[in-house]
């Protein structure tokens, strides 16, 4: 049985051992997201066992109770495992989003007995019930959450969208391909899942070297390589700094100024549209390129940062250069940008001003 399973599964097991290794030795990844991993890891191993011991009974005239409890696991894993791959690619998702998944557990449980869900027929044959369907549409539900949250969270560049397509594609022929190959789908379902994985890492991976790991942003040096490439496309840029985090740090520590950043940048990041990229190029200094877009296009992005920003408690000082015909170069609209930033932060100021002494921003 061991070599059966041996050899019906080797690829996966290499696949599992060499992603367990490559977390292990990762430097780009929080210590929660890498233990959200290893979870699902353990995860995925165990629903390739539960797989084989199921299809082993079917095919050696094992018991029928045992062959529903383990159908009864195979269906309440599968969304377990969409969820926890949720949680590893996006660790602050909170718990309650494990709900539906256990709600289907406790219905697969029921199954046994009723054959709500699923059953077997007196040949041993898989029959449907008539809630037969409900765990495809909790993984399709699951995975169109996980997509989205991908696809939002991202810089929409497309070397962050297409590993987002790749493991989309993996989820939609989990939905498809069971009703053209039948449940001998499962026996592949573990090493789909996992290539998909691997290869969205391994372009996460790739694409470190272009972020800023504190704020998610897309940092200094992928600002320059972009410019420097499509500098002709370049319409407008908006200058951006953050006002007053020295007092923050000074008063709160680094963390506190570490919070206000990535929160600041999310105002960023929720604001940009179709070309028009977020970059954090210094400390508190971020620049927002914006490609062939009109001056009013310009203008309604810094009006949706202003109301992002007045949402939280943090203020930040704006400036843009705007250039019709493509012809300023990039240091010139740096510098007039930079020259507006530093303006309205001047004028920022003023207006804090107390007796002589700025007080706490």
């Amino acid at each position: 049985m061991l070599k059966e399973y041996i050899l019906q599964n080797w690829s996966l097991i290499l696949l599992l051992l060499a992603f367990a290794v490559l977390l292990r030795t990762t430097v780009f990844l929080n210590k929660k997201t890498i233990m959200h991993m290893y979870a699902l890891i353990c995860g995925l191993f165990l629903f390739s066992v539960i797989v084989f011991w199921e299809f082993y009974l079917e095919e050696h005239g094992g018991s029928t109770d045992a062959r529903l409890v383990l159908m009864a696991v195979r269906y309440s894993a599968t969304p377990l495992i969409i969820t926890m791959i949720i949680c590893a690619l996006a660790n602050d998702i909170r718990w309650f989003v494990f709900l539906p998944a256990f709600g289907l557990t406790i219905l697969d449980l029921i199954s046994i007995p009723t054959g709500i869900i699923f059953g077997l027929d007196a040949e041993g044959k898989l029959q449907r019930g008539v809630l037969g369907y409900l765990p495809y549409t909790l993984v399709g539900a699951y995975s169109i959450l996980l997509v989205y949250i991908l696809v939002k969270r991202s810089n929409r560049r497309a070397t962050e969208i297409f590993p987002i397509l790749f493991l989309c594609f993996a989820f939609i022929s989990g939905l498809i391909l069971p009703f053209l190959l039948g449940k001998d789908y499962s026996k592949i379902f573990c090493v789909t899942i996992v290539i998909a994985l691997f290869v969205y890492y391994v372009f996460s991976i790739l694409q470190m070297t272009d972020k800023d790991p504190l704020t998610g942003l897309l940092n200094r040096q992928a600002f320059y390589a972009s410019v420097g490439q499509d500098a002709r496309n370049v319409h407008a840029l908006v200058s951006i700094d953050m006002n007053g985090l020295k007092t923050i740090n000074d008063t709160g520590g680094h963390d506190a100024g570490d919070k206000a950043l990535r929160t600041v940048s999310g105002c960023f990041q929720q604001a940009v549209r179709s070309r028009q990229m977020a970059y954090r190029i210094g400390g508190d200094e971020f620049v927002i390129v914006c490609s062939r877009g009109s001056e009013e296009e310009v203008k309604e992005l810094i009006a949706r940062v202003r109301r992002n920003l007045s949402g939280t408690e943090y203020h930040c000082a704006i400036g843009y250069s705007f250039s019709r015909d493509g012809s300023k170069t990039i240091d010139e609209m740096m510098k007039e940008s930079d020259e507006q930033m530093y303006t309205d932060k001047d004028r920022f100021y003023s207006s804090h001003e107390n007796n002589g002494r700025r007080r706490k921003i």
